[in-house]
């Protein structure tokens, strides 16, 4: 039997328990199918052990053969799940993340599968099922990843790039429920329509809003309890009023982008996004807890390397 997840509390252990190729796939197993073998194919219980060198599955409802890492994001991968779990554990216990030149240092593999193996482990971070409507205060803003002008070499400055413009920046905007969960997501502009689309669909028309003067949060004035603070007056607290929750996992993310990553592209912000995103949402948990968590979410995560560079 595998060791429980309250048995990790740091690197070395993961690294000794998960010494051995067999714990690794019966932890797998344990952790995705929770006793019961579902066929990744067809979905169905009626499944085997087969006998052999290698352990397979075969399914009797569509009689296909099956490994415990079809269908999810160790699939077809010539890494041992050893090095996987061990990059899960890392990018999962850092705060803000681990970079892929570390990565491929820590485990002994190139840059390039590091990079490969982090993008897989952001896909299993999609945040999908923390997706339920935020229904108590709600902090909703607005933030632009990118470089600043004045840091720029005189030849690459972009006129007229101050302030909201995404002239050289990429728009993200997010709601956060105080003492609850972030979402966020890249969008192309921060339009009224653009937000307001944003925040129906994640918010319950009984949370109480709270934005800065930005105009484009004008309309939801009519739909929402909506309470705000002028930034640009030099005011950032009114009472209840404030963004400041937001405004920290705004913080977290560029700290992490910039002193991690250094630069993220516009193609794959978004899962960026995702894995500051998930890390936070399961900030009350514990980096054992948070672990096994993410290896219950690898199956249907699949992505390949040609889809994350076309």
């Amino acid at each position: 039997m595998c060791a429980s997840k309250k048995d990790f509390t740091n690197l070395i252990q993961v690294t000794t328990h998960f010494s051995d190729k067999k714990v690794c796939r019966e932890y797998l197993s344990s952790i995705r199918w929770q006793g019961t073998v579902n066929c990744p194919f067809c979905a169905s219980e009626r499944c085997n052990l087969l006998k052999g060198k290698n352990v397979r599955y075969k399914c009797y409802g569509c009689r296909k053969t099956f490994s415990e890492t079809k269908g999810t994001i160790f699939e077809n991968s010539p890494i041992s799940l050893q090095k996987w779990f061990v990059a899960i554990w890392l990018n999962t216990s850092h705060k803000k993340g681990i970079s892929s030149i570390q990565l491929s240092k820590d485990i002994g593999v190139t840059q390039k599968t590091a990079w490969f193996m982090l993008q897989r482990i952001r896909k299993a971070m999609e945040t999908n099922n923390f997706n339920k409507p935020m229904v108590t205060e709600v902090e909703a803003d607005e933030t632009y990843i990118g470089g600043k002008n004045k840091n720029r070499h005189a030849n690459k400055k972009v006129n007229n790039a101050q302030g909201r413009s995404t002239k050289d920046k990429t728009a993200v905007i997010g709601l956060v429920e105080r003492n609850g969960r972030v979402t966020a997501k890249k969008v192309s502009k921060t339009d009224a329509k653009t937000i307001k689309k944003f925040v129906n669909a994640n918010v319950s028309k009984d949370a109480v809003l709270y934005t800065d003067e930005y105009r484009s949060y004008n309309g939801l004035g009519k739909e929402y309890d909506l309470q705000r603070v002028n930034h640009g007056s030099g005011l950032y607290v009114i009472g209840d009023a404030h963004t400041n929750t937001i405004e920290g996992f705004w913080s977290l993310l560029k700290r992490g982008i910039i002193g991690i990553y250094h630069s993220v592209s516009t193609k794959h912000l978004d899962r960026y996004i995702d894995e500051f995103e998930y890390r936070y949402n399961t900030k009350d948990l514990t980096e054992a807890s948070r672990f096994e968590n993410l290896i219950s979410l690898v199956g249907g995560k699949r992505i390949t390397y040609k889809e994350l560079t076309s």
